[in-house]
């Protein structure tokens, strides 16, 4: 089996056999700007097979699996943003790994970056635990929720501008449902990608656009846009991103939300 089914029991899957699937960009802007709810836009959003490039990766790796997870079932499908339906804090970061959130179905969970990530999360006070493994697996974010820029594990990590233009309007309607006080953009690329997103939906930009760094924050009207290194394996085994500066990261995030 190349993906879950929707509705067949996976952890907290928001879709069900009836969900409709967006199958080309087009649909993908019909069907996310006519979500009445966030939960159906979940819904929607996880069951996406707009982009053949992403589709047929993200299958082929739930089919082949890495060694170390040969006995595991992989998700195979979009990730759709999860957290607090109301947060103060809106965590963005690039796409799901694909023998991470691919595999267990929520962007971060299961891969060395969200060991990082979650740590300096529980430490501040936005989840219940400091290790995520797998969906049902009792975390919790508290005032805090993680959406993807692009839904899909992209091969290399690397997503096209094209399939992140076609993913956007998920990323659009989220904002419009969630309305957080502070957005953390993980990485450059979740930084340049959040811009259009945050402008479609209302938020008050400045121009020039400011250039992505760790620490840097930008009012846009009534929230604030905090940009931050992403722990990626590169990034926290060469010592750019450390424990501290992501839990300073995330304080900071918390005094912006109040």
């Amino acid at each position: 089996m190349s993906c879950v089914p929707p509705g067949t029991g996976w952890p907290d899957d928001p879709a069900s056999a009836d969900t409709p699937v967006a199958r080309d960009a087009a649909e993908v802007v019909e069907l996310a700007g006519g979500s009445r709810t966030l939960r159906e836009l979940l819904a929607r959003e996880s069951v996406c097979r707009a982009c053949p490039r992403l589709v047929a990766w993200r299958e082929e790796v739930a089919e082949v699996k890495r060694r170390a997870f040969a006995e595991e079932t992989y998700w195979g499908r979009p990730i759709a943003g999860w957290g607090d339906d109301d947060p103060r804090v809106l965590i963005v970061g690039l796409a799901p790994a694909a023998h991470g959130g691919n595999r267990t179905g929520r962007i971060f969970t299961g891969d060395r970056s969200g060991d990082w990530l979650f740590r300096a999360l529980y430490r501040v006070g936005l989840a219940v635990q400091e290790t995520s493994t797998h969906a049902g697996d009792g975390q919790r974010l508290i005032g805090a929720r993680m959406v993807a820029t692009v839904r899909c594990a992209p091969p290399a990590n690397k997503p096209t501008p094209q399939e992140r233009d076609a993913c956007a309007p998920w990323l659009l309607r989220e904002l419009g449902f969630t309305r957080p006080k502070v957005i953390v953009a993980l990485g450059g690329f979740a930084w340049q990608a959040i811009w259009p997103a945050l402008g479609s939906a209302g938020y008050a930009l400045p121009r020039p656009r400011p250039r992505f760094g760790h620490g840097v924050e930008v009012p846009v009207g009534d929230a604030v846009l905090l940009g931050c290194y992403h722990p990626s394996q590169q990034n926290t085994f060469t010592g750019r991103v450390t424990a501290e500066m992501l839990e300073t990261i995330f304080k900071r995030a918390l005094e912006l939300s109040v």
